[in-house]
């Protein structure tokens, strides 16, 4: 999947703060994610976030 940094991801399950969008920090093994409702930072494996993205949302597009 082509990810960058920068990028804000619509996920297919809300975080129980209620928000689907986050924005992308870090990229590596693990992303480094920022829910955009709450602020919350979450460090989670590659292929979890990469299995729930449902679209991904650039400046640019």
């Amino acid at each position: 999947m082509d990810v960058q940094v920068g990028d804000r991801l619509l996920m297919k399950k809300p975080h129980p703060c209620g928000s689907s969008t986050f924005s992308v920090l870090r990229i590596g093994a693990d992303f480094r994610i920022r829910c955009e409702g709450c602020g919350r930072e979450v460090m989670n494996p590659r292929v979890k976030v990469e299995k729930n993205i449902k679209k991904i949302l650039r400046e640019g597009e």
